[in-house]
């Protein structure tokens, strides 16, 4: 039997009625209609008109950054060495790479993939947000050639007409449709943006391989293609293991969609992203290698200007920041700074790379970023430590503090007892039939347990407040990269075994600084665009409260024992000062978070890749002795502060109430013992007044009797 062929108007319906689909998906129901007919024509008629001259090439005005004195500290602008290509320097893998990473039908529709869409919006439906985009290559190379960045339906369609009339006449000029692929992903691959300031493949090439694109591997062809969705997400130079996960990503989609072979793949995928700011790979390990930026964009603060690109970039976008000539304010204070970095250099005398360290100073009433190191030499490696690197650091003890928040917020009180160690919770394994180590450290109430940094103490607090209640005030507080109120966490919490920033943890404590406000923590002052419109202005400190004052005050209250006489005490600079030391287990990351009334600075210290171990070396010597060493000349000329004495603690509230959970108070006698054999809490007294110091002698650090995790 002869197959009955469909006839054209049909298999026009069908792709109209996908393309209905996304419409009702993404588009007001009144514009539905509309929509759908205009794409049937777009799609199936010969719409009149012609594609219009492209926009100039070159439209940037470099960006220019200014210290809080109006000294330029640096620039952002379009990469100096657009690096010219030809046609015939575009190698196949590149191209290959790039179809797989963002268009795999574009070989063969016609300028819009109505497949494509559909896919899209599904995903996104089920999703409930924008995670897969349904532009094709076409529509991407005409968007930024003839077009406006702005995101309307308009701008959509005329984006989606234009594709299709570039694709038609292009066919009409070179004389086939293969031929018209070919321009238009070339002319694509000259001038997308690939992160680090690089427009073209040409430039991503030298940039991020020092090598001519016509000589890239499958490997790197796979890695550059990666990065087109979100230069500022996946870029290998400050994400290595997030890009890592999307160039195996293309290199499968290639396999799949047979451009390349099996042999290939096998032989590309073992290459993983290696960044050579942390050095030579080890010898027979493959890697594909990523050299540091040559030009930093900075002149003084690399990596203060690194943090505040990725802060505009999050809000304003890639195009405005490095072409749309931004004046930019900073509140980087020139002396803190160059104080910042003389305490980290001191303190990393001596040693050499990997062995690093950052420093973060905030003015708690403003949340404005004084000094930002996020690391030793900018030169050796662009990993910014300051925002925690790649995978943030364990914050050890210094997370402590957020769990003494939450338990005077549940109801705990200053007084609130338990024993000391040996201590292991029930149920803790650190690997099948393998029970948690015990946790030492001395017993008592929670001033005595916090200048001593007891983990025992802390274990059983947590355990009672609730892990995720931890988890919550510190977010609340303004740790937010890594820690979410509704992870899974357990009581070891308390000890800081998540990761966390340097710049969360001052934002964090700042937040206790002002009295349990959390301040809006940022690199800028004000933004002006190229017209003089003001973008943003952050000269009127604003903050939310987060916090009640009293439970705040009273945190500092009692972290002013550490520094008065526990583990802190090298952080005296001899006036009112609160912080707390962290040291997690082996030793890998060590911790000072302290502040005054007037300034907040957190001081991180370990191996730039994380696993090993610092010896003999603890958060209340080093960390607190550079943290002193910056604080005391910071505050040369100001005035003598003290904290307030901390005001009544409010009631706990029951579940539900003001939008907060809160532990009841369990109550026991006052006399009960201290080691009474399991939680022991006493009703709770209102603090001490704050011109009380604490006197007990205490070493830097507790002695590694047991386990050393957070110390």
């Amino acid at each position: 039997m002869t197959a009955v062929r469909r006839p054209r108007w049909r298999r026009g319906v069908r792709v109209a009625l996908r393309v209905l689909v996304v419409m009702v998906i993404g588009l007001p129901v009144l514009a539905v209609a509309t929509a759908a007919s205009g794409f049937g024509l777009l799609l199936f008629g010969n719409l009149p008109g012609t594609v219009p001259e492209e926009n100039p090439r070159i439209q940037a005005q470099p960006s220019y950054v200014y210290d809080s004195q109006g000294n330029q500290i640096g620039e952002f602008r379009q990469f100096d060495l657009t690096v010219p290509m030809s046609r015939e320097d575009v190698p196949q893998v590149l191209k290959d790479a790039t179809v797989a990473a963002e268009d795999h039908r574009f070989w063969s529709h016609k300028g819009i993939d109505p497949e494509g869409l559909v896919r899209a919006a599904l995903t996104n439906y089920e999703q409930g947000e924008v995670v897969q985009g349904g532009s094709t290559i076409t529509q991407q190379y005409v968007k930024a050639a003839y077009l406006s960045p702005e995101r309307t339906f308009s701008r959509k369609f005329n984006e989606a007409l234009l594709a299709t009339r570039v694709e038609r006449e292009l066919t009409e000029q070179l004389g086939s449709a293969r031929a018209a692929k070919e321009e238009i992903l070339y002319r694509y691959l000259d001038g997308v943006y690939f992160g680090s300031g690089a427009y073209g493949a040409g430039a991503a090439a030298q940039t991020y391989f020092r090598k001519n694109v016509r000589d890239l591997n499958l490997s790197e062809a796979a890695t550059l293609a990666a990065i087109i969705p979100s230069p500022s997400k996946f870029n290998p130079r400050e994400n290595v293991f997030v890009a890592e996960t999307r160039r195996q990503q293309v290199l499968a989609d290639m396999l799949q969609l047979s451009l390349i072979t099996q042999e290939q793949y096998d032989e590309a995928r073992p290459a993983q992203l290696w960044h050579l700011g942390f050095g030579w790979p080890p010898d027979g390990q493959p890697a594909t290698l990523v050299f540091p930026q040559t030009d930093a964009g900075a002149s003084a603060y690399p990596y203060f200007v690194d943090y505040v690109r990725r802060y505009l970039e999050q809000r304003y976008g890639d195009e405005q920041v490095f072409k749309g000539g931004l004046r930019i304010e900073t509140t980087i204070d020139p002396r803190l700074q160059s104080l910042a970095e003389a305490a980290v250099s001191d303190a990393l005398a001596g040693t050499s790379y990997p062995r690093e360290m950052s420093l973060v100073a905030v003015e708690p009433s403003t949340g404005f970023v004084k000094a930002f190191v996020g690391g030793r030499d900018w030169n050796v490696s662009q990993v910014n430590l300051g925002l925690g690197g790649e995978t943030g650091m364990q914050a050890g003890s210094s997370f402590k503090t957020f769990t003494i928040a939450a338990a005077l917020e549940q109801g705990f009180g200053p007084s609130t007892t338990y024993p000391g160690g040996p201590y292991n919770e029930p149920g803790c394994f650190r690997r099948a039939n393998v029970p948690c180590e015990p946790l030492g450290g001395t017993g008592g109430d929670m001033r005595t347990a916090t200048a001593a940094s007891s983990n025992a103490y802390f274990v059983q607090l947590a355990r009672d407040v609730g892990p995720n209640r931890i988890a919550e005030m510190a977010n609340r507080l303004g740790v937010t990269t890594w820690i979410t109120p509704d992870g899974s966490y357990t009581s070891r919490i308390t000890l800081g075994q998540y990761s966390v920033s340097p710049l969360d943890m001052a934002t964090g404590y700042a937040t206790l600084a002002n009295h349990g406000v959390r301040p809006n923590v940022t690199p800028v002052v004000k933004v002006t665009a190229a017209d003089g419109t003001v973008l943003e202005d952050n000269t009127v400190p604003g903050g939310t409260p987060v916090l009640d004052p009293a439970i705040a005050d009273t945190t500092t209250d009692i972290l002013r024992g550490v520094i008065d006489g526990g583990t802190g005490r090298r952080a005296n600079i001899g006036r009112p000062a609160a912080g707390k030391t962290g040291t997690t287990d082996n030793n890998t990351d060590i911790w000072f978070v302290g502040y005054t009334p007037q300034l907040v600075a957190a001081v991180w210290m370990g191996h730039a890749d994380g696993q090993r171990s610092l010896g003999n070396v603890f958060g209340g010597d080093t960390a607190a002795r550079t943290w002193a060493a910056f604080m005391r000349p910071a505050h040369d000329g100001l005035p003598v502060l003290d904290f307030p004495v901390p005001g009544p603690l409010p009631p706990p509230r029951g579940e539900g109430e003001g939008g907060t959970v809160r532990r009841p108070l369990r109550r026991a006698p006052a006399e009960l013992p201290v080691d009474c054999g399991g939680p022991c809490v006493r009703t709770p007294s209102l603090p001490a007044p704050t011109t009380t110091t604490t006197t007990t002698t205490m070493p830097a650090e507790p002695p590694a009797t047991t386990t050393t995790t957070g110390r």
